[in-house]
């Protein structure tokens, strides 16, 4: 239904089949570029509208858009996610369950001094208020992360008739619950989502931080290691019980994980940190670009695959 490419462009537009198809400049030297292909077994619908490009078979839909780098992005951010919201409203997939954000120059500020992430961030807020209301229920999975390049692109998954279950780590402050520290806006986005019961359960960009702390400055083994703790208890028993939810999962059954590695010196940490708490079926892919906080070195994301995934 739609492809990411992860190499040194950063664009939109449809392949042959008129499928979406976004780049992202998210590879360095040493680093193998690479295409992520979400498919169906059936032929999907795709089209345009309002600069967003769209798939969708039934029951699941990918949108993609991009937003190209300027002064202040929040208000073009609004504009952009009101439509990718109001999109999903009116192709009738009301369920967003995964959404991925990538923005260049993530930590830079823009030009009326606030970090880049921060201006995205409230914007994102704004189309989401604008579009769901001030709860947090709505929010889905997602992954903010940084580029090689500027401008904002984005994915997001939405489903028909599946109702997904956003969940929360006992061991973190949900994030649209943090402090104003952070930025005028909080995040807008769970832990995790769980798409039906038995289905596949969706990691969000997971970082180092206990409560809505960063912990471990400046130690990038520590770091990994609370990072997959983290994910460790989210996934668990324990904690999908006290969502409400049957069932529990290790590490070991991760799949599509992808790891983000502020530094390349600090690969080779990340990557045995990894080998060791994965399973051999997880096939991390390793990304050298920057993270939402200064403070953080490393994020890891995955999946869960769920009865849907045999079929």
């Amino acid at each position: 239904m739609g492809t990411v490419a992860f190499g040194d462009r950063f664009g939109l537009a449809a392949d042959a089949d008129g499928h979406p198809e976004l780049s992202v400049p998210m590879t360095s030297p040493g680093f193998d570029a690479f295409r992520e292909v979400w498919t169906t077994t059936t032929r999907p619908v795709s089209g345009t509208r309002d600069g967003l490009h769209f798939a969708h078979d039934g029951e699941h839909l990918f949108v993609s858009g991009t937003i190209t780098a300027r002064p202040v992005y929040a208000p073009t951010v609004r504009t952009t996610y009101e439509a990718a919201f109001s999109l999903v409203t009116e192709l009738g997939y009301p369920h967003i369950f995964r959404m991925w954000n990538f923005v260049g120059d993530i930590l830079g500020p823009n030009a009326e001094g606030l970090e880049i992430y921060q201006d995205f961030v409230a914007g994102r807020a704004e189309a989401f208020a604008a579009h769901h209301g001030e709860g947090t229920a709505h929010m889905p999975a997602a992954t903010g992360i940084g580029t090689r390049g500027e401008g904002i692109a984005f994915v997001l998954l939405a489903a028909r008739t599946s109702t997904p279950r956003h969940v929360e780590n006992q061991r973190q402050t949900p994030a649209y619950h943090y402090p104003e520290q952070y930025g005028p806006k909080p995040p807008s986005f769970a832990r995790a989502t769980l798409l039906d019961p038995g289905g596949t359960l969706y990691v969000s960009g997971t970082a180092s931080i206990l409560g809505h702390e960063t912990v471990h400055r400046g130690d990038v083994a520590a770091q990994t290691d609370v990072v997959l703790d983290n994910i460790a208890e989210l996934i668990g028993g324990p904690n999908l019980s006290a969502a409400g939810l049957d069932g529990g999962h290790e590490l070991k059954d991760l799949r599509l994980v992808k790891v983000y590695v502020r530094h390349e010196r600090d690969l080779p940490v990340v990557r045995a940190r990894c080998r060791e708490a994965l399973g051999p079926d997880a096939e991390p892919t390793f990304l050298n670009v920057a993270v939402c906080r200064d403070d953080l070195l490393v994020e890891i994301e995955g999946l869960v695959p769920g009865q849907e995934w045999a079929r």
